[in-house]
């Protein structure tokens, strides 16, 4: 398991549903947060590590010793939202880029655990921003895509120098072509469809 690049396909490619609630699940549930603490950040999409499942991981803290405030999202709903704010954001799809981005300062969430056990929330701050980032990652939204015009041309060197950087990796062999990494998400995303069709 590896954190994904931009402009790597599964970053804009639609999670489906979480439907089976098992061993395998919590074990990539682990190793997100194993890779998310190798990188210094405070959440995970599982489209960041190629998985097209509708989750997320968080600890707002980043320190891998408070696991008291590791939170973990499937199938996540946002309920309510109020207010807005802008602050800076970065992404570990993006090292190295942050830029500012306005979002609803408060919000209410439902959502499951890794058990299936269902929750709702609410969170302002920082939990919302968090929330909010790695729910629109779910969507094949990018925190990019809420740049500001300014905020655009700013990041637009470092955006094409990753863009370059990735397609060399791909020359290289280290990711397949986008073609067959879209055929590979549509595989595991139809595993879920399979679970949901085989318990009606």
């Amino acid at each position: 398991m590896r954190i994904v690049p931009y402009p790597h396909p599964a970053l804009r490619y639609p999670s489906v549903p979480v439907t089976r609630f098992d061993d395998e699940l919590r074990g990539q549930i682990q190793a997100m947060f194993a890779l998310m603490y190798e990188n210094e950040g405070i959440g995970l999409a599982a489209n960041q590590v190629a998985l097209p499942y509708q989750f997320f991981i968080l600890n707002i803290s980043g320190n891998p010793e408070q696991t008291e405030l590791e939170q973990v999202f499937i199938n996540p709903q946002i309920l309510r939202k109020q207010a807005t704010a802008q602050d800076e954001e970065g992404c570990l799809s993006f090292p190295g880029l942050h830029g500012k981005v306005l979002r609803p300062r408060r919000i209410k969430v439902r959502a499951w655990d890794q058990y299936g056990v269902p929750f709702e929330l609410e969170a302002d701050e920082l939990l919302a921003r968090a929330i909010q980032h790695e729910w629109d990652h779910l969507h094949g939204r990018l925190f990019i895509d809420k740049f500001s015009t300014l905020g655009r041309i700013n990041a637009s060197k470092k955006l094409k120098a990753f863009e370059a950087e990735f397609r060399a990796a791909q020359e290289r062999g280290e990711y397949p072509s986008d073609e067959e990494i879209v055929r590979q998400l549509d595989a595991l995303a139809a595993l879920q469809s399979a679970t949901v069709a085989g318990s009606a």
